[in-house]
Parts: C-alpha cells; sequence; structure tokens
C-alpha cells in the first residue's frame, strides 16, 4: 500500500468510529491513539517524501536554466553559436528598422583551414579557432555588437547602428588584430602565418529586410575576398532579395 492509500484508509477508518459514536456507540480511546499513532508516522513519511520531491524540482529546474544558458554557445569557442545568431539577427533587423537605423554583418572564414588541421592536427586546429573567436570578441566592445561561429571555421559578426565607415574600420581592425596573433601556419599560400577573408554589407534597415539577405550577401563578399588572394575584406552593398 503507497502513502496515498494509507491516507485514505486512515480516513475511511476514522470517519466509521465517527459514524458509530454517533450512533451511540461508546467512543474507543484505544481506537482513536492507534489511529491517531498511525496518521503521525503518515505524516513524517510524507514530509519526507515532499522535501525529496521538491528537491528534485529545484534541481531540475536549475538544470534547464544551465541547458537553455548553454544552447546559445558554442562548445568548442564559447562564444554564440549559429542557433544564436539567426534568431538574433532576426531581432535586431526587426527592432533596427523602427529607428531607420544602419546594420553591418560580416562573415569571416580562416584561410587556408584544412591545410592547417592536416598540418598541424585537428587538436591544434581548435586552438586555433579558440583563438580566433577570443580575438574576434576583442574587437567588438559595444553590449549590442556580437560574434558568433557560424560553423566549421567560419564566424559571423553583427554590429548593429555600425554603418559603412564602420564597418570598414571594424574589418581592417580584424583583419589587423588576427595577423598579429602570428599563428604559424606553413601552407597557407596568404601569409606564413594563419589569416582570416571577410565579407562585409551594410544598410540602413527597413522593416522588408531579411536576415538571410543580409547573410547572402556578406557571404557573396566573402567569396570575393577569397577569389581576390584571401587575407582581406570585400565590401557589398546590402540588396534586398527579389519578392
Amino acid at each position: 500500500m503507497d502513502l496515498f492509500e494509507a491516507e485514505q484508509q486512515i480516513y475511511q477508518d476514522a470517519l466509521k468510529h465517527v459514524n458509530d459514536v454517533s450512533q451511540g456507540l461508546p467512543f474507543d480511546f484505544d481506537e482513536f491513539a492507534a489511529l491517531t499513532k498511525e496518521y503521525g508516522v503518515l505524516l513524517k513519511q510524507l514530509r519526507r517524501v515532499t522535501r525529496f520531491a521538491d528537491r528534485t524540482t529545484v534541481d531540475l529546474f536549475e538544470n534547464n536554466l544551465d541547458l537553455t544558458g548553454k544552447v546559445h554557445y558554442d562548445a568548442l569557442t564559447g562564444i554564440y553559436n549559429r542557433r544564436f545568431m539567426e534568431e538574433n539577427l532576426k531581432r535586431t533587423i526587426k527592432s533596427l528598422s523602427r529607428f531607420n537605423s544602419v546594420l553591418t554583418v560580416m562573415i569571416l572564414d580562416v584561410d587556408f583551414f584544412k591545410k592547417y588541421n592536416d598540418t598541424y592536427g585537428h587538436d591544434a586546429g581548435d586552438i586555433c579557432l579558440k583563438t580566433i573567436a577570443e580575438t574576434l570578441s576583442g574587437c567588438i566592445r559595444r553590449e549590442d555588437d556580437f560574434v558568433a561561429r557560424y560553423g566549421g571555421e567560419e564566424f559571423v559578426i553583427v554590429l548593429p547602428h555600425t554603418d559603412e565607415y564602420g564597418a570598414h574600420l571594424t574589418a581592417s581592425n580584424i583583419l589587423e588584430s588576427i595577423i598579429k596573433r602570428r599563428i604559424p601556419h606553413e601552407k597557407s599560400e596568404a601569409a606564413n602565418c594563419v589569416t582570416i577573408s571577410i565579407g562585409v554589407t551594410a544598410a540602413q534597415v527597413e522593416y522588408t529586410h531579411k536576415a538571410s539577405d543580409y547573410i547572402k550577401r556578406a557571404d557573396e563578399a566573402l567569396y570575393m575576398s577569397k577569389q581576390n588572394g584571401r587575407n582581406r575584406y570585400t565590401y557589398l552593398k546590402f540588396e534586398e532579395a527579389e519578392k
């Protein structure tokens, strides 16, 4: 018999005893004392179960909070992941469109990263990506700016309230900051150290703009940077996709 069944049985026994007394039978102190003792034991058991259930609920809540926080971060680099970037970019566009503000989006790719992994190993490749992520994070300082790992060796930087001029300054600073890390890359065809290529686009935000259009345009600019020798950035004015 479980605790709830036991509680129900005690209740039924007590109710029967009350009915017997109401019908003229003598009050049985021994039976009443036994029922009271049983109920006291049951209450102690119920309290233990309740405390355990409360602790379990708290643990589950804390674990869920922990998972909720981690779901937006890249496990390797510790920066935001693609899921967060896509969701937050949509929110950013919606917000900026209300104030007719500007937005810059960049896509960055580590040059000849496959050759880097082949030469130095995947563990070194992971360290390289962590260093790149740390460097990119250090290049953006405003609260609304953010960098995310887009996938593999690709990263995305979103810069609200940043126009074309600001985009050029930021891209130049990023290229210089990566070079300064002097991560050796003997198989690179762009330099003797790790470099990156960047695609940049910027626009005055309108409510019809889509996050995918900014990513697509920045990716087109990134492709041009690669075609033109890598270790550089290319700026392309934003173009809204045709309806």
